[in-house]
C-alpha cells in the first residue's frame, strides 16, 4: 500500500487549527516543522516544559498523510476554509511508498563510540569491541540514545568519576542510559528517577538487557536518600527550580553533573547551585554546556 502526503506552509497562528481540520478531513497524521528548515532563516528550537505554542517557528510546514485514494481536490480546500486559511494557499502532493519502517529505523541507530572503553550498542547489533564496556540500548519513547550532545557529556562525566562502589542518582533518567552506564562502570547501586511512566518502563527494560537490574531502582519518587554521584540531564529551567532538591539529594562531599543547559544559560544555573556546591567543571559540546561540582560539607 502507498499513501499521499500533502505539504503546505502557513503562518504559525493557523498551524494548530489547520492540523485539526486536516485530521477531521481524513488525514492519518500531520507533521509540523520549520518552513525555513535547511535555509538561512532556519531557527533551531529547544523547547522547555510549559513553553507556549507561540514560541514555535513563525512559518510552519505541515505535512499531512492521506490514503492513496483520498479526494484531495475537495478535502484540502475544505480544511483550509474550516481553519481560516485562504483557499488559494499553495500546496503540493507527494507519493509516499510502502516502507519497512522498522528496518529503516534500525539502520539509523548504529553503535556509538563514547570513548576508548565505552560503547552504546543497539540490541540488534553485535558489539564492535567485545572487550569494551558495551551499553545495550533499545531506542524507544524515552529520551536518551547517546546521540545527543547532552547525553554524551554526562557519559564522559560518569566515566571520569565512577571509580567503583558509589551510589548514583540519575534524575530525569529517560531511557536509563546514564544509570546503566554508571552500573557498568562500577557503581554499587543506582536510583533512576523520572515522572514519565514510559521512561521508567524503558529504563527498566534497558537495565534488564544489560543485566544490571539487581542494583537498579526506577522510580517516580526521588526519596530523601543522598547519593555520592548525582547526574541530571534535563533543561536549564527545571534544573534551576530543582536546585534545593538536588542539593539535598547529593551527599556531603559528593559530586553533581548538570546537563541540558545551553551555553547562554550556564551562569544562571551555576548561580542556583552556588550555595551548595563548588562548581569546578565546565564542558561544552555542540552549543550545550555541562556543569559539574562538589557538594559542600556543610548545609550551605
Amino acid at each position: 500500500m502507498s499513501w499521499l502526503a500533502v505539504v503546505l506552509d502557513v503562518d504559525a497562528a493557523f498551524a494548530e487549527s489547520l492540523s485539526d481540520a486536516l485530521l477531521e478531513s481524513g488525514a492519518l497524521a500531520v507533521d509540523v516543522a520549520d518552513a525555513a528548515a535547511g535555509g538561512a532563516d532556519e531557527r533551531p528550537l529547544y523547547m522547555e516544559a510549559g513553553a507556549a505554542p507561540a514560541m514555535l517557528w513563525p512559518r510552519q510546514r505541515l505535512k499531512a498523510l492521506f490514503e492513496r485514494h483520498a479526494e484531495l481536490e475537495a478535502l484540502i480546500p475544505q480544511a483550509l476554509r474550516a481553519s481560516g486559511v485562504p483557499t488559494h494557499t499553495p500546496y503540493r502532493v507527494e507519493a509516499v511508498d510502502e516502507h519497512d519502517w522498522v528496518r529503516a529505523s534500525q539502520r539509523e541507530f548504529t553503535p556509538i563510540r563514547v570513548s576508548s572503553r565505552l560503547w552504546i550498542v543497539p540490541s540488534w547489533h553485535s558489539p564492535p569491541d567485545s572487550q569494551a564496556i558495551n551499553i545495550v540500548l533499545d531506542p524507544g519513547l524515552a529520551f536518551g540514545t547517546g546521540t545527543h550532545a547532552t547525553t554524551r557529556l554526562c557519559l564522559g562525566w560518569l566515566e571520569a568519576h565512577v571509580q567503583g562502589g558509589e551510589s548514583v542518582l540519575d534524575f530525569g533518567c529517560g531511557s536509563g542510559i546514564l544509570a546503566v552506564a554508571a552500573l557498568k562502570l562500577g557503581a554499587s547501586r543506582v536510583r533512576a528517577v523520572d515522572i514519565d511512566e514510559q521512561a521508567l518502563l524503558a529504563a527498566r527494560h534497558n537495565a534488564m538487557q544489560n543485566r544490571v537490574e539487581d542494583r537498579f531502582v526506577a522510580t517516580a519518587d526521588a526519596g530523601e536518600d543522598p547519593a555520592q554521584l548525582v547526574v541530571a540531564n534535563i533543561l536549564a529551567h527545571p534544573l534551576i527550580v530543582l536546585a534545593p532538591l538536588l542539593t539535598r539529594l547529593t551527599a556531603a562531599g559528593g559530586r553533581i553533573a548538570l546537563s541540558g543547559i545551553l551555553a547562554a544559560q550556564a551562569d544562571e544555573v551555576r548561580a542556583a547551585y552556588a550555595s551548595g556546591f563548588v562548581i569546578d567543571e565546565l564542558a561544552h559540546e555542540e552549543g550545550w554546556t555541562m556543569l559539574g561540582g562538589i557538594r559542600n560539607s556543610n548545609d550551605g
